[in-house]
């Protein structure tokens, strides 16, 4: 089934985490004088317009890149550092990343991009969007399955890789897929930075994938999550989401520490907003 189509909830506050920490994670990359390669599993369409039909229909932009882009409060540093990136590196003020979009505009020359995205309408976005950056030979665009893309392209030739899993999670499927996946791919390159998007959910699946991924690499992992309004009681919806990092950037931590309290004010929709930050490195 390929029914999910992220336009209709682009820049919401699970974006702004996950962009957020994905910036950091690259910056950090780029601070060794060595290529690497960044692996996107499940691309989208790596750009999209906030104010077009799909976005304005649901409007989530407005509870997260918004709150942030029109904010009078003083951020932390890196928050602040992140919006501007944003501004420079967009087309336009309509428009909102994804993190094929985001990655391109931060990777060196060397280093190399490999995006895939199983949508056909996304896949067609995805290809026309990365038309205009024109990638050349530090990218390369596939319409085939993200986990199975991933496995074929480790290790990658420069021993040192950024791999994002963001699966839209409406099948329960996935969730064993990205365990099953983690697991061949820690097998094959396990010194990747590997990092997992997940949306926090009443349904039992999401619950239980954080102990899950703790398993994996327990002496050596990160996560985050950042909550912005209290479970309804209908228990639909996602009321958060997370990121967990195998093999995170030693700076990440404290980056995140000093960052995420801002990011909770901002983007709470009521007052069981939180965040949450475990990390063993």
């Amino acid at each position: 089934m390929l029914s999910y189509r992220h336009a209709f909830h682009a820049g919401n506050h699970a974006d702004v985490l996950k962009h957020f920490t994905l910036w950091l994670v690259l910056d950090y990359f780029n601070r060794k004088d060595k290529p690497y390669w960044y692996i996107d599993t499940h691309s989208g369409a790596g750009l999209y317009d906030l104010g077009g039909r799909e976005a304005q229909k649901v409007g989530e932009y407005r509870q997260g890149i918004e709150k942030l882009r029109t904010t009078d409060e003083n951020l932390p540093p890196l928050l602040a550092e992140f919006i501007a990136c944003l501004k420079n590196i967009l087309p336009a003020e309509n428009l909102y990343c994804g993190s094929p979009w985001l990655a391109q505009a931060v990777l060196r020359p060397a280093d190399k991009l490999r995006f895939f995205e199983l949508h056909p309408t996304d896949f067609s976005h995805l290809q026309h969007n990365m038309q205009e950056v024109r990638l050349g030979r530090r990218g390369i665009l596939k319409q085939e399955d993200g986990y199975r893309g991933l496995i074929a392209l480790l290790p990658p030739p420069p021993r040192r890789a950024v791999v994002l899993i963001d699966p839209p999670y409406e099948e329960k499927q996935d969730y064993a897929r990205v365990i099953d996946t983690l697991k061949e791919a820690q097998k094959r390159f396990e010194q990747g930075c590997y990092m997992v998007w997940y949306p926090c959910l009443s349904r039992e699946e999401s619950r239980k994938l954080p102990e899950k991924l703790k398993k994996l690499a327990p002496e050596n992992y990160l996560q985050a999550e950042l909550y912005v309004h209290t479970p309804r009681a209908d228990g639909f919806g996602m009321h958060g989401s997370g990121m967990w990092i195998i093999n995170p950037p030693y700076l990440l931590a404290e980056q995140l520490k000093e960052c995420l309290p801002a990011l909770t004010r901002l983007l709470a929709q009521d007052d069981g907003a939180r965040y949450v930050l475990d990390y063993k490195q």
